[in-house]
């Protein structure tokens, strides 16, 4: 599933490539033949991510033009499966696609190019969308398809606050109040490991972040939020913040510090493997060096030698070392940076 900065670069993305823009919709998969057809036409006003939430706010253009106020928005939650692509001229969005991986759009299409360049200029506007395209977006310049989602609804203003008010704070948004993640966490008696994948506890935080943040923190996993001294759960945050930040500008979790990528660098990857943005970019720090316990049960501890732990909690896969990770200490050995080029 992908985790909220992939959301926030998909507001961007979607800023960057349709905004102000009267755009056309459709639902070449017909489950969201009636949401489309409503707003198709519309102004794109407003793209915005909270945690693992998209919202892409529209206005009829008579009306978009006097606020800029949206009056109805475009829900979507990727879930594990979904994924936005992109396709367009060279005037359009840096991203070909977010979330679960796919094909550029065009690959398999007689028509030349993807959008980028001279050859695939104008081939965007000829793309055929697949039998699984829940929801098509084309402006003037590109399109987007969405597939898989969890969900992609039609939401009032209303609606779409009552969701916003059921999560925690976002990391990655400038009204996000860290005093209401601590006093959440600190006030159940649930294990902190767990508490992190709460949306309602701190929007936009996945499996990597979960386990790489509480290496990082020296944290069992399994501790109670309420035997947490504020200054713990606070540096949480403040170690977040960064990583986070890093990853919205980047498109790729790295989590560890320069002086540890060389250190055992090996994972343990699944059949599809932990994707990341830039992959084939030798400069890029590599998926076998980004990560201190994701996806390394049994291989050695970069800093200890301990073999990684996993275990399954809530039906994830939770990841840690026995060794460095106690229950209180609230700094580690080394120094925390927050300069992860």
């Amino acid at each position: 599933m992908p985790e909220g900065h992939t959301i926030h670069r998909l507001a961007s993305a979607f800023e960057d490539g349709f905004l102000g823009a009267r755009l056309a919709l459709s639902s070449p998969q017909g489950r969201f033949a009636a949401g489309a057809a409503r707003l198709t036409g519309q102004i794109l006003v407003s793209a915005e991510a909270v945690g693992k939430h998209l919202f892409l706010g529209f206005a009829p253009e008579e009306r978009a033009l006097d606020d800029g106020t949206a009056e109805s928005y475009v829900h979507v939650h990727l879930g594990l499966y979904g994924s936005w692509t992109f396709a367009g001229d060279q005037e359009f969005s840096r991203v070909h696609a977010i979330g679960a991986p796919r094909r550029r759009l065009g690959e398999q299409e007689s028509t030349p190019g993807t959008g980028a360049g001279p050859a695939g200029e104008h081939s965007w506007r000829h793309l055929a969308p697949g039998e699984n395209v829940r929801l098509r977006v084309v402006g003037p310049h590109g399109l987007a398809d969405l597939t898989g989602p969890t969900a992609c609804a039609v939401l009032e203003p209303a609606e779409r606050q009552a969701i916003i008010d059921r999560l925690g704070p976002d990391p990655l948004r400038a009204d996000a109040d860290p005093r209401v993640f601590v006093e959440r966490v600190r006030r159940s008696r649930t294990a902190i490991g767990t508490q992190l994948m709460n949306q309602a506890v701190v929007a936009g935080i996945g499996n990597i972040y979960r386990a790489e943040l509480l290496f990082r923190a020296r944290l069992d996993p399994f501790v109670p939020g309420t035997e947490l001294t504020a200054g713990i759960v606070r540096g949480l945050w403040d170690d977040l913040v960064p990583l986070i930040g890093y990853g919205a500008r980047t498109g790729r979790i790295v989590t560890t510090e320069p002086e540890h990528r060389d250190i055992h660098p090996i994972i343990r990857e699944r059949s599809r493997g932990t994707r990341q943005n830039g992959d084939d970019d030798p400069d890029v720090v590599p998926r076998e060096k980004s990560f201190y316990v994701y996806h390394r049960q049994g291989l050695p501890c970069r800093l200890c030698d301990t073999p990684v732990r996993d275990a399954t909690v809530s039906g994830r896969a939770v990841y840690w070392c026995p060794r460095c990770q106690t229950a209180r200490k609230r700094r580690a050995s080394w120094d925390r940076g927050t300069c992860l080029d």
